[in-house]
């Protein structure tokens, strides 16, 4: 694709004006030179975009070969990266291939050779294995958060895919973080080292305080420190996924609209769970650090650390959540009377709970309807406006909220208010001259 035609792309269908100084960065590193790049840049400063401009300039028309691999360690990341690909990449079919969903849909959009695969390491070595897809003439292969894939366990799973690529004339690496040593079997090619982590910048922008807890369970303390907060999305992180459970089960009963999200949870129920915290379903998300990196999570003002965390890169990567770009934010550390705060954690201030507190400050506005049908099923979401419009006309199309459209099932956030008389009013209804099961989504387990 030429670079032109790119860029108007995201312009019109993702509204960026223009590049940051980091994608752009990248764009004249990739046009300088033939080697491979590594690119080192914090969570949240845009680094789909700074690989997809050279990725997609560097790959010809569609062809009946694959042209382009983005590996990356988490499935939320891979849809995150194809909805940004699919968008954009004009005259190119993108494939997304990932765990934790029917591999019979993801053959089935393999029949016809796509450009660009988006996929997690053991599904593409699965479907290499069955057949179902060939690398060989793969030319640019883009590792996404290479250093967690590495700590999640993919190295061999990733060596043997980067075996099937032997044609590759370029390489680029993204991650937050700065590793030691490169992994033995990423064999890079007069590389260019791209170093844009401005920890001191972001610091700036967020204001870490100290909640002291009286007793070692801080449960109350984390009820009334949530009650204390202006409105915003809130990030609860424990240590572990009963704790997490635990959390939010305690937070529901307290009537606090909390969401939960763990490796542990199947797949549809991790991506849900996500888009109702994006919808303001969930004002309050609580999960275990797999939520800390490799996410898209806009507008967070709120970070707590319910347990200390593990290490200083935890640490890290979990207040990296917030304060993203030039916005601001706030990190919570809630220390128990018998732990310490270890030396990475930086306090600015105090915070000291109210001993009244307002409820309403993190009531839910929104709530969320599950449509047991989608992409798979020929739902578009300016079908599902439609349908609503139509026989909601109490709800302007205006009032209604993100709308996320998934293979067999979408999530529509609708105001709160008469909620029931809603669901009962288009559950009689036909969509596209079909009717199909329409509920609320409560609490997810």
């Amino acid at each position: 694709m030429k670079e032109g035609l790119i860029l108007q792309q995201i312009r019109e269908k993702l509204s960026i004006e223009q590049l940051n100084d980091m994608q752009l960065g990248v764009l004249k590193a990739s046009q300088d030179t033939r080697g491979d790049i590594v690119l080192y840049s914090p969570t949240g400063s845009g680094k789909t975009l700074a690989y997809t401009v050279p990725m997609l300039k560097a790959i010809g028309n569609q062809t009946e070969s694959v042209q382009a691999v983005v590996i990356v360690p988490t499935r939320e990341l891979a849809l995150q990266i194809f909805e940004i690909l699919r968008t954009i990449a004009v005259g190119h079919k993108v494939v997304c291939c990932y765990g934790g969903h029917r591999t019979e849909d993801e053959k089935n959009s393999l029949i016809v050779t796509p450009s660009i695969v988006v996929a997690t390491p053991g599904r593409l070595l699965d479907h290499c294995n069955r057949g179902n897809i060939d690398l060989r003439n793969v030319r640019v292969l883009v590792i996404d958060e290479f250093d967690k894939a590495l700590e999640l366990g993919f190295e061999n799973e990733m060596k043997k895919l980067v075996a099937r690529m032997p044609n590759l004339s370029r390489q680029i690496l993204t991650s937050a973080t700065v590793i030691g040593e490169m992994p033995s079997f990423i064999k890079l090619n007069k590389p260019v080292t791209l170093d844009y982590l401005q920890p001191r910048g972001a610091r700036s922008r967020l204001k870490v305080w100290q909640v002291d807890s009286d007793q070692r369970d801080k449960l109350e303390t984390l009820r009334n420190l949530l009650l204390s907060l202006p409105q915003g999305k809130t990030i609860v992180f424990a240590n572990y996924r009963e704790s997490v459970s635990r959390i939010c089960d305690f937070l529901c009963s307290n009537h606090i609209a909390a969401g939960l999200y763990h490796g542990q949870l199947d797949q549809q129920n991790r991506e849900m769970a996500l888009a109702m915290f994006h919808n303001g379903t969930y004002p309050v998300l609580v999960t275990t650090d797999l939520a800390s990196r490799g996410l898209d999570i806009s507008e967070v003002k709120n970070i707590i650390h319910y347990h200390m965390p593990s290490t200083a890169e935890s640490y890290t990567h979990r207040n990296g959540r917030t304060a993203r770009v030039n916005a601001s934010g706030s990190s919570f550390v809630i220390v128990g009377p018998d732990e310490s705060l270890p030396d990475y954690v930086e306090i600015d201030d105090v915070w000291h709970i109210p001993s009244h507190t307002d409820i309403n400050s993190i009531e839910a506005k929104v709530a969320t309807l599950y449509f047991m049908a989608g992409k798979k099923e020929k739902i578009s979401r300016g079908d599902i406006v439609g349908f609503i419009a139509n026989n909601c006309p109490d709800i302007p199309a205006g009032e209604i909220g993100r709308i996320d459209v998934r293979d067999h099932y979408a999530l529509v956030a609708v105001p709160r208010t008469n909620t029931h008389a809603t669901l009962k009013t288009l559950s009689a209804a036909k969509i596209k001259g079909k009717r199909i099961r329409i509920s609320l989504v409560d609490k997810l387990t």
